[in-house]
Formats: C-alpha cells, structure tokens, sequence
C-alpha cells in the first residue's frame, strides 16, 4: 500500500530494484495501483494507492500510518476476508493470521474487531462476504493440518469477530442494501491477469 501522491516516487524506485513495470497498466492506473515484476525470479509486486479495490474497495488512506511497517492486521485480514472466491493460499493466509494475533478493539499487536465491525457495519456487501468467507473457515477447521489447540484459537478469534460484526450498529445504507439481499451482486470480480508479464516484450510486439 502507498499514497496516490507517491505514484511518480514508486514508479521511479522499482526498476531502480531490478524490477520492470507493467508499462500499459501503470500508466492508465497509476493514480490507483501500479504492477512490477521481477522477470528472472518471477516474482510480482502490486501496489495499492490509498484504496485496496479488488472483490470490494477498501479506503486505508487513514489507516496505512498506523503501523511504521506495513498495514494493520485488521486491514490484512481485511483483504482476504473480502475475497468471494476465496481458494486455499488465502485460508492459509487467513489461519496464520488468526493464530498469531488476538483479537482486541485496538490495532496494537492485535486483530482490530471494532474496526472490521464498523467496516461491515457501513456496507451491506462487505458483511456478507466477510460473515461467508468467516464460516467457511470454520466449516475447514476439522480438515486442516493444524494441532487441535490451534484450531480452538481459531474458533475463538472467528466467533469474537463474528460476535462483534453482528452487534455493531448497521447504517440506513446498510439496512436498504440487506433488503435485497442476494439478489442482487454484491461484489466485483477482478479480471485473471499473468502473474509475470515482461511488458518490454509485450509492449514492442
């Protein structure tokens, strides 16, 4: 994650690290989000700038200070929970998570619940994925590779979350946009694109 206004800084900073930017994409999304890749290791980097926009849009302007390194566990959290086609690298991300950090009403050193409830509180959409993408997890737990402690901590933390989604105040938005319910989408799907593209390449041909 960055700040839109440090889109030029970025763009300039990768290939300083060995790594070539998706030339075409940043150029129409830079303001938003830009691609570099690592061409010899295959590797990717994406860049969110201000808002994490993929199944659901995330503002983290105000939230990306609040840790000297990275996002907040909340918002970490946040990104997998938002994924409706949720596969088995994000439960894994998902598990690490909630089996590292407990759950408080703070960001610090823990999984901030009154902020993930506030979030679901304001968006009728968010919650449904999230409360989906929550009981999925548990539905897994007796599958995984995990030690039975580890998956009672999980259940712990994921009803605590739970618990706080559900009594957190719904907005008007909130309670208009429930009325409808699933019959109508509710999140985005984001286009398949290739892991690692050398746009040096694609771009001359």
């Amino acid at each position: 994650m960055g700040y839109s206004k440090q889109s030029r800084d970025i763009k300039k900073l990768f290939p300083e690290l060995g790594y070539v930017g998706r030339d075409r994409f940043n150029a129409m999304m830079g303001h938003q989000r830009l691609v570099f890749n690592d061409v010899v290791n295959g590797r990717r980097i994406d860049i969110f700038l201000d808002v994490f926009e993929m199944c659901h849009k995330l503002n983290l302007k105000d939230r990306i200070k609040i840790d000297s390194h990275t996002i907040p566990l909340a918002d970490m959290l946040a990104t997998k929970l938002q994924i409706i086609e949720i596969n088995e690298k994000d439960i894994k991300d998902i598990l690490s998570i909630l089996i590292d950090y407990g759950v408080s009403d703070t960001d610090q050193g823990a999984i901030n619940r009154a902020y993930i409830a506030k979030l679901c509180g304001e968006d009728w959409g968010l919650y449904k994925t999230f409360t989906l993408n929550l009981d999925r997890l548990i539905a897994m737990l007796p599958e995984k590779d995990l030690e039975q402690n580890q998956r009672d901590l999980v259940k712990a933390r994921v009803e605590a979350l739970k618990l706080a989604i559900e009594k957190a105040p719904k907005s008007f938005k909130w309670k208009m946009r429930a009325q409808i319910g699933e019959k109508a989408i509710w999140y985005e799907l984001p286009e398949q694109d290739k892991e690692v593209v050398d746009s040096r390449i694609s771009e001359a041909k």
